[in-house]
């Protein structure tokens, strides 16, 4: 039995410390299936999202699935420490370690009570190991707990300078495209403007983007379950918009010129591609179409509003609907199981920039909603 507990405890220690390795210091996604940190995630995901959705208010859904990410890192390191406490205490246990002890007969309790002592190294010395392999034992964790520690500390700022960096540009994109945006508000932006010469300009940087976008999210996928400043803003929009504006440029708007849509498009397909394998999603079509052909003809009319012009022929809508199954299905995926809002291709409304509106306004505007509501209900 002792020797059987031995085993189990030295395997739950180097199972923490390689889990530990992989999420935190090697910087390259990791293939394999079955990993302490996957198994964490995929165990508090799913009840905590399937909580989210039932809740009617978006604003406070939102709120809800935006504490998941910080929230998942401290719990993933409380499991991590939680697991090298009681896989130490199974080793001292496992070798028998003599205790100096205040209690005349110390049970297993109380040599997990001595490891988390010598993991945190608070040097309280009431209960010590008496006998050399279990000082060694006591040595050794302490070494690990502090050495530990002092790396995951300087884990979290490394997380949120991604993720700022990441939002950063996130909020770029909202004076351009739109909250929530979208490709036909970001080249409506840039003909209405008469500055189509600087579209490539901004292709250009969403290609840069995308590129840090899939070396961050790939070296830490957690990332992934961060939510953006604003209720009607994500890294999966943003990426979708940019996707979607590529691939109109590529279908055939005469008056820009196709390369830098291209190298665009590549780029953020395949960030979308290798986060989607990193979080073991399947792609999925989106059900409904997100351009059906009714929606397409009024984005061709919207198009020929602002001045830019697709191809009228059948083998547009045939290239457009080729490229967008390129990247649609593993955006969908994404989008169902981050709770995540794709954006429209051409919204009947026009989207309000976050820029343009503010708590006061919203608050300010809310009753003189209620009046004509009320005034409505009277009249009728």
């Amino acid at each position: 039995m002792h020797t059987l507990a031995g085993i189990l405890s030295g395997a739950l220690i180097l199972i923490v410390l390689w889990d530990a390795f992989e999420t935190i210091i090697l910087p390259r996604r990791v293939t394999r299936r079955i990993r302490l940190t996957s198994t964490f995630y995929r165990l508090t995901w799913r009840p905590w999202s399937a909580l989210a959705r039932r809740i009617r208010r978006p604003r406070r859904r939102e709120a809800v699935l935006s504490y998941f990410g910080p929230l998942s890192v401290l719990l993933l390191l409380t499991v991590w420490t939680a697991g090298m406490i009681f896989a130490f205490a199974g080793l001292h246990w496992a070798i028998g370690t003599r205790l100096l002890s205040p209690d005349r007969h110390p049970d297993f309790w109380t040599y997990v009570y001595m490891s988390g002592t010598d993991y945190f190294t608070l040097g309280l010395g009431d209960v010590t190991a008496a006998a050399g392999p279990g000082r060694a034992l006591t040595v050794l964790e302490a070494g690990l707990g502090f050495g530990f520690l002092a790396i995951v500390i300087g884990y979290f700022p490394v997380l949120y300078q991604a993720f700022s960096r990441r939002e950063v540009n996130i909020v770029l994109l909202d004076a351009r495209a739109g909250s929530p945006p979208s490709a036909l508000e970001l080249v409506r932006h840039f003909s209405e403007t008469r500055a189509l010469d600087q579209f490539d300009l901004t292709l250009h940087e969403a290609e840069r983007w995308t590129a840090e976008l899939l070396e961050s999210h790939i070296s830490y996928p957690v990332l992934s379950h961060f939510r953006s400043q604003h209720d009607n803003q994500s890294w999966l929009g943003a990426t979708t918009t940019i996707l979607d504006a590529c691939a109109l440029a590529m279908a055939g708007i005469r008056e820009i010129p196709p390369r830098q849509a291209q190298l665009t498009f590549a780029m953020a397909r395949h960030a979308v591609v290798d986060i989607a394998q990193i979080l073991r999603r399947a792609p999925r079509a989106p059900a409904p179409d997100r351009l059906p052909p009714h929606a397409f003809r009024r984005l061709s009319e919207e198009l020929a509003a602002i001045g830019l012009h697709l191809a009228d022929d059948d083998e547009t809508e045939a290239r457009l609907a080729h490229l967008r199954g390129l990247y649609e299905p593993y955006v969908n995926a994404l989008a169902r199981y981050l709770s995540m809002r794709l954006p429209e291709w051409a919204p009947e409304r026009r989207a309000v920039h976050n820029w343009e509106t503010s708590a006061w306004g919203r608050a300010a505007a809310a009753p003189k909603a209620a009046g004509c509501q009320r005034a409505e209900d009277d009249h009728a």
